[in-house]
Parts: C-alpha cells; sequence; structure tokens
C-alpha cells in the first residue's frame, strides 16, 4: 500500500466509530431508503472495506450526507449515494473536469468535480441515478449538480447537470468549463 492508500485507511477506531454511528443512524431514521438491506451486513461489508470508509467520510465530511440506496446481487456490493438536500456544500464551484479546468485562461475554479470525486474514491451520479434519487424525495430545489456525461456530449463541449425546479426534475447541458457556487456533484460509492 502506497502512501495515499495507507493514509486513505489510516483513521482511528473512534474516528471509524463516529461514522459508523453517524451511517447507521441516518439508515435508521430513512428506512423508505433501503428497503429489504439490514444495517449490520452493510456494517460488516464496510469494516472488510476501511479503504471505502475513508470515501463515505470524505463524502460525509464535505456534506453529502451519504445513505444506503441499494444491493447488487450479483457482486454483493451496497451501493451508497449522496442525500444532502442541496448539492453538497464542500463540493460547490467547480468545473466539470480537468480538460476544462485547463481550458479556463481565467478566473479558473479551485479544482473539477471529477478531479474530486476521483480523489475521494466515488463516481458522479449518472442520469438514471439521479432520477433514482429524485424519487426518493426532493433534493437540489434551490441548487444543481453534474452528472457523468456521455463521452460524445463531452467531446463535443458540453456537461451534464440536473435539478429539480417546479416539482419535476430536469436535465440540462452547459459548457464543462463553467462553475457556479450552487452547482456541485453527487457522489455514488459501491462497497
Amino acid at each position: 500500500m502506497n502512501n495515499i492508500e495507507s493514509h486513505k485507511v489510516d483513521r482511528s477506531p473512534k474516528q471509524r466509530e463516529d461514522l459508523l454511528g453517524t451511517l447507521k443512524a441516518r439508515f435508521e431514521k430513512n428506512t423508505n431508503r433501503h428497503h429489504g438491506l439490514e444495517w449490520n451486513k452493510i456494517q460488516a461489508r464496510l469494516e472488510a472495506n476501511p479503504e471505502k470508509l475513508w470515501s463515505l467520510n470524505e463524502m460525509e465530511e464535505t456534506g453529502g450526507e451519504p445513505d444506503a440506496v441499494g444491493h447488487d446481487k450479483k457482486t454483493g456490493e451496497y451501493i451508497f449515494f449522496d442525500y444532502s438536500a442541496e448539492s453538497p456544500k464542500g463540493r460547490t464551484s467547480f468545473c466539470y473536469d480537468r480538460e476544462a479546468l485547463n481550458s479556463r485562461k481565467e478566473h479558473k475554479p479551485k479544482n473539477s468535480a471529477t478531479d474530486m470525486a476521483a480523489a475521494m474514491g466515488v463516481e458522479l451520479l449518472t442520469e438514471e441515478q439521479y432520477q433514482e434519487l429524485q424519487e426518493l424525495g426532493e433534493f437540489d430545489t434551490k441548487s444543481s449538480s453534474w452528472l457523468k456525461t456521455p463521452a460524445e456530449m463531452r467531446r463535443l463541449g458540453g456537461a451534464l447537470f440536473g435539478d429539480r425546479r417546479f416539482g419535476r426534475v430536469f436535465f440540462y447541458h452547459n459548457g464543462a468549463e463553467s462553475y457556479y457556487s450552487g452547482r456541485g456533484f453527487r457522489g455514488s460509492l459501491r462497497v
């Protein structure tokens, strides 16, 4: 394990216990999000994968409020999404990706959504995942979130984002180099 990887899993027992306590409380408070899932099985999987627990901590620390959303029966993995009401505060004002960041001549944002997601060990939500999230509540009513953009759209300079307005979920496009204080990204993590 290199220094970066060891840093990712190097958490004190108290930090791990605190995070697991936060995740368990959120899981128990929001049972409508995870029918048929059992916390004990999820916790065992998390404890066996400390690098994934580190990623969940990053999601939590940046305001994402991660929670379990499903279970992939083929792989045995549990799936977590960010459930914060608005796009996570610690992940806003980013352009879409490194290419977009490098293309800006001035007023560059501090990072890109895809770079930060990779550093956290998570994936941006897809359109389908974003729609699934929105079926479980009302999210991004005052903000918006970058979404995983199809390669053909990105090749043309665009990037995809979504939000909820007027009681509906909308998907839009923007130049990948754009960034706004009210636009961040939501992550997905498989454990």
